[in-house]
């Protein structure tokens, strides 16, 4: 689904058992700012392939760990902000993310994932609403368009 503007990727969404709370994240680079595990997918690979091998990656999550459930219809779609742009557009000119979402659910509320410490510091459950409110605001639209159908 990558175009020549449009980094592809995946997003992934780790809920508890409680239904009610999913996996939030605090970046490394930007202490205060909160995300769930995401990136861009490998020449060729399957989006569902690359939510598993993103989530095993940032958080250290695994089959073991959590159960795939569902997947988003659409991709979803955002532009990044000016400055974001200038760091990430590099020689193919991108100016945004398209994106797969997932939802997986953990197998037992016991299970803590390991930030990877390069690009999570942190971790906590939390309800959709308060990470919608905490993600940067250029994410905000796709976080809230996605979480608000759980």
């Amino acid at each position: 689904m990558a175009s020549a503007h449009f980094r592809a990727g995946v997003v992934i969404v780790v809920r508890h058992p409680d239904l009610h709370r999913i996996m939030a994240f605090e970046r490394m680079d930007s202490p205060g700012s909160w995300q769930l595990p995401q990136g861009g997918l490998k020449a060729g690979e399957d989006p569902v392939a690359g939510a598993w091998r993103e989530l095993e990656e940032e958080t250290g999550l695994a089959e073991a760990h959590v159960v795939a459930r569902a997947a988003f219809p659409d991709w979803v779609a955002y532009e990044w902000p000016d400055e974001v742009v200038a760091a990430k557009a590099g020689v193919n000119n991108r100016i945004g993310q398209v994106q797969k979402w997932f939802l997986f659910d953990v197998v037992d509320a016991a299970i803590e994932p390991t930030p990877d410490g390069h690009e999570f510091r942190a971790w906590q459950w939390v309800e959709p609403a308060w990470l919608i409110a905490h993600v940067p605001e250029w994410r905000r639209a796709a976080y809230e368009r996605v979480l608000s159908t759980l």
